[in-house]
């Protein structure tokens, strides 16, 4: 098996958030021995955002990590956890609400492929992005 980031490299939905994670330097956190759920946005969620949104995220380096950091858990969360929790904290700082009616969504974006397993950890494809708060009005 591989670690998140290749996992997410070879699966081949996630060529936009591989590339946003490389050039946002943290590429490092998903390949190390930690354990963490990546909630991976795939390349039509990013098509989803506007052009001028999306390359004034890429450009902006701290509100890059500060998003990317926003999708990643600590720990190994499968569906089945998160089908047993309301909430679930980030790497950014901040709590996301997970909700359980009509399948699982994370802040309101859908869980469309669940339990992608790596060597350190799991990820779930979302078809959205998730914005921390702070960032989510700017």
């Amino acid at each position: 098996m591989a670690n998140l980031l290749q996992t997410a490299s070879e699966a081949g939905s996630f060529k936009t958030l591989v590339s946003a994670i490389d050039k946002a330097g943290i590429a490092s956190e998903l390949e190390n021995d930690g354990t963490f759920t990546l909630l991976a946005p795939t390349d039509e969620a990013f098509a989803k955002l506007p052009k001028e949104t999306l390359n004034e995220l890429l450009e902006d380096l701290p509100k890059l990590r500060r998003v990317l950091s926003y999708h990643i858990l600590d720990g190994d969360v499968r569906l089945e956890d998160l089908t047993e929790i309301e909430e679930a904290p980030t790497l950014e700082g901040s709590v996301i609400a997970v909700d359980h009616q009509g399948g699982i969504k994370v802040n309101d974006i859908a869980v469309t492929k669940a339990d992608i397993l790596a060597d350190n950890g799991v990820i779930h494809a979302i078809d959205g992005i998730l914005m921390p708060a702070i960032l989510a009005g700017s």
